[in-house]
């Protein structure tokens, strides 16, 4: 027998609330902690920089079969409980290599990609899915207090993560500890899956849904606003990639961090932004997302370049908590201003396009870090040079904010959906995943929420 549908929302509601805090779970406690068992294994600080970096644009190819393959399914239910199952699975050979105390890059290499493909591929459909869950009329309110339960999620996996990392390095069991935290975050996508797939599923496709052709979105952001937007998120990305990737070896390593202060450099900096994000969001409403985003542009491009001044554990501290607020900022003006219309038909398609460009520029960025770092050694002198370059970049970057034109909007409270958790960027919010309006805004509108 059918539910009500007042009974039918109310369990898609908490499921949807459920669901992310099983998924932030598993970010904090388990993908979080990938380049620090890559460097246990013996990979090496250039390898695992590159895990950090180059396995999502394996991902994001990946999930170019994403809109055919939910026409084909006819469903974005399907689709996103068969990859977010998938990306469950790709923890369980993580667990083997830690038991068995070896894994080579190769190996960690096709699992991450895996990882990352089935992750990636659920965003625009599940975003494009769950607008037909959620009552345009609670979207602000629900999808605000979403991200907060994921940002909770997030920061109780991320302390789980180093205090469980720390007891193995004192009883000298460090991978047995590694296998159980992968084991954890396989258990909370698994439940994940489940939930998702308790969800119900009013409309399976859009009306006249299509598939653009992926050479067709350049042709049609040429010379737009948006286009030109894009063009300063990605630039923003490459310059940040060419030292994000390195600061985990950097500590682990060249510092010699206990797991515990490692895990406390991480956790501040998240807290930061999470504490940071009601007064943005202020800020956002009296002066506007541009203005924000120029406050956010302009702190993020010293962060990198201020592991150069000192490396007492205190100072660092200092540094995260800078790095969380300013990268607040820089993420909410961005997705206040992402995309200003696309139709729901082509939603799914168009945003997995981006997903590409966005791991592009990642691996770009990554790959001028690593070559560095691999002709000069991983000395400290090395990881200086790629801090300051990566500072030089974001300064860059600036020529293509000034050039971003004015939009009014109207912001409101946003969900968003925590991806990883790196030093220097506070949490990695990517790829971008709007919700975007069904019917085309006018001028000054906004009513997207991420997930």
């Amino acid at each position: 027998m059918p539910r009500p549908a007042s009974q039918r929302l109310r369990h898609d509601l908490r499921a949807i609330l459920a669901d992310g805090a099983a998924f932030s779970l598993m970010v904090g406690v388990g993908e979080t902690y990938l380049p620090a068992f890559a460097l246990a294994v013996g990979v090496g600080a250039v390898g695992a920089g590159l895990l950090a970096a180059v396995p999502p644009l394996a991902g994001a190819v990946l999930q170019l079969a994403s809109p055919g393959a939910v026409h084909a399914l006819g469903s974005h239910r399907r689709w996103v409980v068969l990859c977010a199952t998938t990306q469950a699975v790709s923890f369980l050979p993580l667990i083997a290599a830690a038991l068995w105390g070896y894994a080579g890059f190769g190996l960690l290499f096709v699992i991450a990609a895996v990882y990352w493909g089935s992750g990636m591929a659920t965003g625009p459909a599940w975003n494009t899915w769950v607008g037909t869950l959620v009552p345009r009329r609670m979207r602000a309110h629900y999808f605000a207090a979403r991200t907060r339960i994921a940002q909770a999620g997030t920061l109780v996996g991320l302390l789980i993560g180093g205090f469980a990392l720390e007891l193995g390095d004192a009883h000298g069991v460090r991978l047995l500890a590694f296998a159980l935290l992968f084991a954890v975050a396989s258990a909370c996508r698994f439940s994940s899956s489940r939930l998702l797939a308790s969800q119900s599923e009013p409309v399976p496709l859009p009306a006249n849904y299509r598939s653009i052709p992926l050479l067709e979105l350049p042709r049609r952001l040429r010379g737009s606003a948006e286009g030109r937007f894009l063009l300063y998120l990605l630039s923003v990305q490459v310059a940040v990639q060419i030292a994000a990737p390195y600061f985990t070896p950097y500590m682990l390593e060249q510092l010699e961090l206990p797991y515990a202060r490692y895990m406390a450099l991480l956790a501040i900096s998240f807290a930061a932004k999470i504490v940071a994000l009601p007064l943005l969001g202020l800020v956002a409403r009296r002066f506007g997302a541009r203005a924000l985003l120029w406050v956010g542009g302009l702190g993020i491009v010293p962060l990198s370049s201020l592991w150069l001044v000192s490396d007492r554990f205190e100072y660092l501290l200092g540094v995260q908590v800078v790095a969380g607020s300013f990268w607040a900022a820089w993420e909410l003006a961005s997705l206040l201003l992402v995309f200003e219309t696309i139709r729901e038909e082509e939603r799914t398609s168009i945003l997995t396009a981006f997903n590409l460009a966005n791991a592009l520029a990642m691996v770009g960025g990554s790959l001028v870090g690593g070559w560095l770092l691999d002709r000069i050694g991983p000395s400290h002198g090395a990881y200086m040079t790629i801090f300051a370059l990566s500072s030089l970049a974001r300064a860059v970057t600036l020529l293509r904010l000034r050039r971003l034109p004015r939009v009014a909007l109207a912001p409101l409270p946003l969900g968003m959906r925590t991806v990883a958790v790196r030093p220097d960027t506070a949490s990695d919010d990517r790829p971008i995943l709007p919700s975007l309006p069904q019917k085309p805004a006018g001028p000054g509108a906004l009513d997207r929420e991420l997930p």
